[in-house]
């Protein structure tokens, strides 16, 4: 704990910590996405999927812990180094200018802060919403398991978390735009023959995330849930 500290203290401390947690978290991503796309299985891949994790028992709780702290870690740096920032230089720039090589300005980097927030308070509200939320149980070869695929058509049905949910992934494009790039940056990767790579990397692989995610939303809203082609109800 004393080194994270010392670390959390330091510059170069706090870029490594930007970096390990960010690519932690974009690990995840893609993890939580492979899994939402099985709703797109046969009618019991999604509830089967959960139903594993669930029974993954006290390990599964060791892993949200240490996600949780990913997570909160992640953001307390970035908000840190945010007001640091802005402490620094209260009236900020009207013009910003790079030292030499490609500017990485954009909407995507200077809206850090504020995509950062709204996908913590939107985590809140997700794992609420369908790690808490009330389900039926469903029989599935024998073994009772939570209907969360029903809960999750049933919610993206209700235009609001349909389309709030989309705007949010829109959001978390943007966030993973940059962030992508700042996270191996961070790691001592920012070399001249890399850096355009990595770049160009983090846009598809943003794209690809945030179509991903909202596609599920928006395909249950306007497919009519239980009785859209791809999705087949229990």
């Amino acid at each position: 704990m004393p080194s994270l500290l010392k670390a959390l203290k330091s510059q170069v401390g706090r870029k490594i910590l930007t970096g390990i947690t960010g690519i932690g978290l974009i690990i995840f991503i893609i993890g939580h996405l492979a899994g939402n796309l099985s709703l797109f299985g046969d009618a019991s891949a999604f509830n089967e999927y959960t139903y594993a994790l669930e029974s993954m028992g006290v390990l599964l709780y060791i892993v949200e812990a240490g996600l949780a702290f990913f997570f909160l870690l992640h953001a307390y740096i970035g908000i840190s180094i945010w007001w640091n920032r802005r402490k620094a230089r209260p009236e900020g720039y009207n013009k910003y200018q790079t030292k030499g090589g490609p500017s990485h300005q954009s909407w995507a980097s200077k809206s850090m802060i504020f995509t950062g927030i709204v996908l913590l308070v939107f985590l809140v509200i997700h794992i609420d919403t369908f790690k808490f939320g009330e389900t039926a149980t469903v029989m599935n070869d024998g073994t009772q398991m939570r209907n969360l695929k029903a809960l999750v058509i049933d919610t993206f049905q209700n235009p609001i978390y349909a389309f709030g949910y989309t705007l949010v992934m829109i959001l978390l494009g943007f966030h993973l735009k940059h962030g992508f790039w700042s996270a191996f940056t961070s790691l001592t990767m920012k070399h001249k023959k890399y850096s355009a790579v990595i770049y160009s990397i983090g846009i598809i692989f943003a794209i690809l995330m945030a179509v991903g995610f909202l596609f599920i939303p928006l395909y249950i809203y306007f497919g009519g849930g239980c009785e859209a082609a791809l999705i087949q109800c229990q």
